[in-house]
């Protein structure tokens, strides 16, 4: 592969491509089907997903580790990082299909193009995990921000819904308006927006104008923290996750997440490691830290007190970016490798927890009053012992309780932070950790009102067996990534 645009490139997109054709094919026959007739393109979509997820596979495995190709004239990277990224977000992609044609059905609103501007967001995620130029990583953003505002207001019917996207998109336009400048101000300190050459042009400090690189880097940070939701750049996220429609919801806590922390890794660990040098001692890493801080401190601390267990979940998941920021802080101060390969593990432990925990919640949902408060869960297990279980893994997974995946992901960030610049991050280490147990309080609480209280009233669970499906395959992956991290580990390090 080169810099230069040919036809054989094409093969190592091949991924971008299948979610980007099929999300096109799903928006145009959207306009053949009416009313519930709409739910049949959940096939397709599905369909492209998975495809989408085997080539990135099939790539992934042939790819050499040291491959360092670049398409579309040096704005894209296909490499095994890249693969990764993209199975993780068909995944989560497929996810939503399934549950969205069920949820859909329960709560009498039909919307086709739900599916097709499902693709083309994940098309957009596709290209932050491939972007190697900031304006390709911008682009990327774009395309898919814009179709998540659109998803989360896609049940017409709901002012709360249309209230949620109104403040995503404010908020979304405020990042986008920094990465701008972020990315204007480092073109002007280094004269390119590729990020390779940007790496090279840092190895020689004396020719950097170091002002317009300081302020550039500081407001890209602050443009991809409102992405991960890192406090203070949360304001939309609770309302929006809890305005959005149930799979959305989940959809948006993991895969746009999840493609934010692969642009995070990209530009700063990948691109900006030598800036520390032209900073002084710590660099980019410096306002990470407090962030990271703060994110997984307060959102704990709100979490606590929320009765609404969208909301709680969204605070969940703000506190778990901080965790995920731990790593790239790990990363850039020396521990790159290591740092790199714990954070693409625990976002992938993340991702299948949280896209189950949420498929739960949408299955509880009935048409007269979704269940969205704690307290509605009472008594399930006596119920649905089977849901209750899947969701009491899922809350483990969370809390970081062994033998979960998401305990082990916890322990390979918090250990390549320790390893990280002399234990220089032992004090967020520690943190981490408190916070993780204070964690558990909100988490068990979900498990003790499903075993421990009656019903408040009969449940009127969707009917779906592709729900099922989605819950036991979360299930058993969050269960054997677990008990065999050491596959996944290798994975995630290429």
């Amino acid at each position: 592969m080169t810099s230069t645009f040919n036809a054989f490139d094409l093969m190592y997109i091949i991924p971008l491509l299948v979610l980007a054709v099929t999300g096109l094919l799903l928006v145009l026959a959207e306009s053949f089907f009416k009313g519930r007739q709409r739910n049949h393109l959940m096939g397709l979509a599905v369909a492209g997903a998975i495809a989408a997820a085997v080539t990135a596979m099939i790539l992934f495995r042939y790819t050499p580790d040291d491959e360092q190709g670049r398409l579309v004239l040096g704005m894209l990277k296909a490499d095994r990082f890249a693969y990764f990224f993209t199975v993780l977000i068909s995944f989560a992609t497929a996810v939503t299909a399934l549950v969205g044609a069920s949820y859909q059905d329960e709560h009498n609103w039909q919307s086709g193009e739900f599916y097709g501007i499902l693709l083309l967001v994940a098309t957009g995620m596709t290209v932050m995990a491939m972007a190697a130029d900031l304006v390709s990583a911008f682009i990327g953003i774009e395309t898919m921000s814009l179709g998540i505002y659109v998803l989360v207001t896609s049940r017409r019917q709901s002012l709360r819904g249309t209230e949620a996207a109104m403040k995503y998109f404010v908020m979304g336009a405020v990042a986008s308006a920094f990465m701008l400048y972020g990315i204007a101000l480092v073109y002007g300190a280094t004269g390119t927006t590729n990020l390779d050459s940007i790496e090279k042009v840092l190895a020689n400090v004396q020719d950097l104008q170091l002002g317009l690189l300081v302020a550039g880097v500081f407001l890209l940070v602050i443009a991809l923290a409102f992405k991960v939701a890192a406090i203070p750049f949360h304001m939309w996220a609770p309302d929006a996750y809890e305005g959005a429609p149930t799979p959305v919801t989940g959809f948006m806590a993991t895969a746009v997440k999840a493609s934010a922390f692969a642009v995070f890794i990209r530009i700063f660990v990948n691109t900006f490691e030598a800036e520390s040098t032209a900073f002084g001692h710590m660099g980019w890493t410096s306002p990470l830290i407090v962030l990271a801080a703060l994110t997984m401190t307060i959102a704990n601390v709100a979490a606590l007190r929320q009765e609404n267990i969208k909301r709680m979940l969204a605070y969940s998941s703000i506190s778990h970016a901080g965790v995920a920021l731990v790593g790239v802080i790990a990363a850039g101060l020396g521990n790159r490798e290591a740092a790199t390969t714990a954070v693409m593990y625990y976002l992938a432990a993340y991702t299948v927890t949280t896209l189950g925990a949420f498929t739960v919640v949408a299955w509880l949902g009935s048409r007269d009053r979704e269940r969205v408060l704690v307290d509605d869960f009472s008594g399930l297990a006596s119920r649905h012992p089977g849901a209750a279980l899947a969701m009491t893994v899922f809350m483990l997974s969370l809390g970081g309780i062994p033998p979960t995946a998401g305990f082990f992901g916890k322990f390979y960030v918090f250990k390549s932070a320790m390893e990280a610049s002399d234990q220089a991050l032992l004090w967020l280490v520690i943190l981490g950790v408190i916070n993780s147990a204070v964690s558990i309080y909100y988490y068990l609480r979900v498990v003790m009102t499903m075993y421990f209280r009656d019903p408040v009233e009969e449940f009127k669970p969707l009917r779906a067996g592709a729900i099922t499906v989605v819950l036991v395959i979360c299930a058993l992956a969050i269960l054997e990534m677990g008990i065999l991290p050491g596959f996944w580990l290798g994975l995630a390090g290429g």
